[in-house]
């Protein structure tokens, strides 16, 4: 058995609670919020964001940071990607060395361009950060459905200590030392998902929805090995598994965000009816401005910022996509 630190109480930390619950290991979540310990401890149930979920006595809650985090096996940073920072400043005081943090949030920042573990690295020089992450919506790990996921670290030994941690008959870890495309991958996707959640809110059909998602991991493939990601990667679990589901999920808040647009919403609009952070919104400007860093053509990821920020419509978007100017589809096959 492990002590195990959750420092976020959102859908995804509290799913992994739930996880390592079931493992016998025994867990603290941490929350800011005074009164989602309080509904917590009083429902054992996260009744807004994950309900139905029980949660088991060896879970337990706080709001005084330093209890989740002095005397932990490992710490899982589970805050929305734009809390990174202030969180791990916070953090900072009481994390011991070499104590384990597994982020297991996704986004880019979007004036540094750094990754969760860079920002961490940043603020918590003395940790051992690791990342986890892969195609896994808290809704469907909370109710024990098979999952898999990649545990990233700068070590064999640390990536196989989140795996041993978190391993089980329903939840499956692998093990990877390329975090950079990990958090790329986890990352990017979820501005390809906010354009195929534009193409379910006009109403197109599965022919459409198919090319996005397929283009959409030409884009991110592109991007992140020109930034020194590792193909394997890219095309594995955290690229293009990720991709897949949070294209396609009913979970997913970034493609019901972008169906939301899709139908008419203004991007304020559509963030504020999904009720979550919508990762997406902030990643989108970090991989464009990264796509002109590294002279890569990213036509959807650039269609999308003109939804978000310039006010164009997703319907026009599309159209401007489909007449783009004459292309092969790849350029690594030759004519005989």
């Amino acid at each position: 058995m492990r002590k195990i630190g959750i420092i976020g109480a959102g859908s995804w930390g509290t799913a992994l609670a739930v996880n390592l619950a079931r493992n016998n290991h025994e867990v603290v979540i941490w929350s800011i919020m005074e009164d989602e310990i309080k509904m917590l401890n009083e429902h054992r149930e996260h009744v807004d964001k994950l309900p139905g979920v029980k949660l088991a006595d060896n879970i337990s809650f706080t709001t005084d940071m330093e209890t989740a985090i002095k005397g932990m096996d490992m710490l899982v940073l589970a805050v929305p990607s734009i809390f990174t920072r202030s969180t791990s400043k916070n953090m900072a005081a009481f994390v011991e060395e070499g104590q384990i943090i597994a982020c297991v949030g996704k986004g880019i920042e979007d004036d540094t361009f750094m990754t969760i573990t860079d920002i961490v690295e940043e603020e918590i020089p003395q940790a051992d950060v690791c990342v986890l992450c892969g195609p896994s919506h808290a809704e469907e790990v909370g109710q024990g459905l098979p999952t898999t996921v990649v545990a990233g670290a700068h070590t064999q030994k640390s990536a196989e200590f989140i795996q041993d941690t978190f391993m089980n008959e329903t939840f499956r870890v692998y093990t990877s030392p390329d975090m950079l495309g990990m958090e790329l991958g986890g990352s990017f996707k979820n501005v390809i998902a906010l354009a195929a959640g534009m193409c379910d809110g006009l109403g197109f059909g599965d022919n459409t929805k198919a090319a996005l998602i397929v283009r959409g991991i030409s884009e991110v493939s592109r991007l992140a090995l020109a930034m020194g990601a590792k193909a394997e990667t890219i095309n594995g679990l955290t690229g293009v598994g990720d991709l897949i589901v949070t294209c396609q999920s009913k979970h997913s808040r970034n493609r019901k965000a972008g169906e939301l647009m899709g139908q008419g919403m203004t991007m304020d609009q559509a963030t504020k009816e999904v009720k979550m952070v919508v990762e997406g919104v902030y990643s989108a400007k970090a991989a464009l401005a990264l796509g002109k860093k590294y002279y890569v053509t990213m036509p959807i990821i650039e269609e999308v910022n003109k939804v978000l920020f310039e006010d164009k419509s997703a319907k026009e978007a599309v159209y401007d996509l489909m007449l783009r100017e004459k292309r092969v589809e790849s350029n690594a096959l030759d004519w005989k």
